[in-house]
């Protein structure tokens, strides 16, 4: 089985035109990684770029969603650094969002009765109106924005993509050097 290249996939897509380019720059060059990975990432960067609308009506950022749709799906108080492992989040991105979250009286921190290093974060009843209230926008939204794939070709991307992350997952602290 050979690997595809820029010809044998879409073809009519930047990253399609960018592995052209790097083709006749160095022909022997293998882009296969290049052009999953580039695809990904440039999916990735649009997804960002379009901002999550129904969150964006609410005020929120995805990042400040995660959070709140952490603490609602977990059910219990999580620390900051339980948090931070959640949403794969660094833990002085945490604390900024969570000082923004408990200004606007979505969560509540509590210090921890055997150790004031400790914080327990939880949602008020306003944070998890409000998640409770988004999630099915967003899943629609969501739903709008893959509605160009068929439930097959979603069902089968999320399979690889799901195949992808967990091998990841499992080596990528390996492959930081």
């Amino acid at each position: 089985m050979t690997a595809p290249n820029a010809e044998t996939t879409t073809g009519h897509d930047t990253v399609a035109a960018v592995v052209r380019q790097w083709q006749t720059v160095h022909p022997g060059l293998d882009t296969g990684p290049m052009e999953i990975i580039g695809r990904v990432n440039r999916c990735a960067a649009l997804l960002q770029q379009a901002e999550d609308a129904p969150l964006r009506r609410a005020g929120l950022t995805r990042a400040e969603f995660d959070l709140l749709g952490a603490l609602r799906r977990t059910g219990h108080e999580l620390t900051p650094g339980e948090l931070a492992r959640e949403t794969f989040s660094s833990g002085a991105a945490v604390t900024k969002r969570l000082k923004q979250l408990t200004e606007r009286g979505l969560v509540e921190r509590r210090g921890d009765t055997r150790d004031r290093r400790v914080a327990h974060v939880r949602l008020t009843d306003a944070g998890r109106d409000l998640v409770d209230a988004i999630l099915p926008e967003q899943l629609a939204y969501e739903t709008a924005v893959l509605s160009g794939l068929d439930q097959d070709r979603q069902h089968e991307l999320a399979g690889l993509l799901g195949g992808l992350l967990g091998q990841l997952e499992g080596r990528l602290g390996g492959l930081r050097a």
